[in-house]
């Protein structure tokens, strides 16, 4: 059966060459293009003053570690909730991945779940590579993935699924991993390294959480509680894992018609993914119940715009949004129902032609009584500068997930 499914992805793997479909492993080739890459590398100041500063000490890590420097394969793997992405090398295919070094992702945008739309502030998730070196970014140094991927072309909105996602230096996001400048550099170097050795496609996984992690498993399945449609996503997360852990190899990942990860093999695992009991968790509330206003839309639903040449933009730019955020995620704690710790928010909310917020309606999460308080507090936003299309302002509809605790 597994030669059987591995014939069936050769044919799976030609045809994402054009574009039908996406492959979370595919064979290093040597092309003209990589052949000097390191040499292009090596022309930039920047890089080539890296380069004399880091590899010796690259070379000392590895041989420490009893591995081959400089490594030819290179597959990194990042874990959303617990804040960590891991630096796995090899040297021939034959080999199985040996673990280089784990790095501490030092900020985080959004909650678990995959990106679907620009401006959502979501770190994907799922399975890319990656596709640019950008040794001038200012963020020190950047390399780009491959978002949005065949599954988020089919699953993300289909106007403004968003994009420019990146590992990155500077500590700061809203939506990318971003790690340390110096071990950006070290990324940097490998990464360039495996793709002047033939590997055009550097695998880079983005999980919800270590699944190895009792806590972190514990913390998904409460999230589950509020958005049990997450749960056939993390299954397929949670089964591209456990093939890793078990063959150190990276997992084939294929994506059907709907959009939704097909992986080789699902293998058990101790830590189960489960949809909790969204009726009994209910039921064991205390609170009183707090019946919300109704609220209609100002604005009639084929006048909001469906696409826009600019999207409207909070009084200060995302930084000053975040803070909003985040001072909205305090002041609703005190909102949680009885021994619960978080929750996770999604509001809609439309800000018009004028720039105004003028409606806000919590879609999913939280009780009546911080929903309720939520939507207050987005329709008391300041005005935004409006979206644009074609030169004239327009009414649009956002979406935005809101963490309330433990920020």
């Amino acid at each position: 059966m597994r030669k059987y499914f591995k014939q069936y992805l050769i044919v799976i793997a030609q045809l994402s060459i054009a574009g039908v479909f996406t492959i979370g492993r595919l064979s290093a080739q040597t092309s003209i293009s990589t052949i000097h890459f390191i040499d292009y590398q090596r022309s930039i100041p920047k890089v080539s003053d890296m380069l004399r500063r880091k590899e010796d000490t690259l070379m000392k890590q590895f041989k420490e570690k009893g591995l081959v420097y400089p490594a030819r394969y290179l597959y990194i793997r990042s874990f959303k909730y617990d804040s960590q992405l891991e630096v796995w090398v090899k040297n021939t295919k034959e080999e199985k991945y040996k673990l280089f070094k784990t790095y501490k992702v030092c900020a985080l945008a959004g909650t678990l779940g995959p990106k679907r739309m620009a401006g959502d502030y979501q770190v994907p998730e799922g399975f890319y590579y990656i596709n640019e070196f950008n040794p001038r970014s200012e963020y020190h140094l950047s390399l780009g993935l491959n978002y949005p991927n065949a599954s988020d072309r089919i699953l993300s909105d289909s106007t403004q699924p968003g994009g420019d996602i990146y590992i990155h230096g500077s500590c700061v996001t809203t939506g990318c991993i971003p790690i340390t400048d110096q071990q950006i550099e070290e990324l940097y170097i490998l990464a360039a390294h495996a793709k002047d050795m033939g590997e055009d496609f550097i695998p880079v996984h983005i999980f919800p959480v270590n699944f190895n992690n009792a806590r972190s498993v514990e913390y998904l399945n409460k999230y589950l509680q509020t958005f049990s449609e997450y749960t056939p996503f993390a299954k397929s997360m949670r089964s591209a894992f456990y093939y890793f852990e078990k063959y150190r190899d990276v997992p084939f990942v294929m994506v059907n018609g709907k959009g939704e990860y097909v992986t080789e093999e699902v293998a058990p695992g101790e830590a189960s993914v489960k949809v909790a009991n969204v009726e009994a968790v209910a039921a064991a509330r205390k609170k009183p119940v707090h019946v919300r206003t109704e609220r209609a839309s100002p604005v009639k639903e084929d006048d909001l715009a469906k696409v826009v040449d600019k999207l409207p933009v909070y009084p200060g730019g995302n930084a000053a949004f975040q803070e909003f955020l985040n001072k909205l995620s305090k002041e609703s704690v005190k909102d949680l129902d009885e021994g619960q710790s978080k929750a996770f928010v999604m509001v809609e909310y439309i800000i018009d032609s004028t720039g105004s917020p003028v409606y806000a309606r919590v879609t999913r999460g939280g009780n009546d009584v911080m929903n309720e308080k939520i939507e207050n507090a987005f329709l008391g936003m300041p005005r935004w500068a409006p979206a644009d299309r074609t030169g004239a302002h327009v009414p649009i509809r956002l979406k935005q997930t809101v963490m309330i605790g433990d920020n």
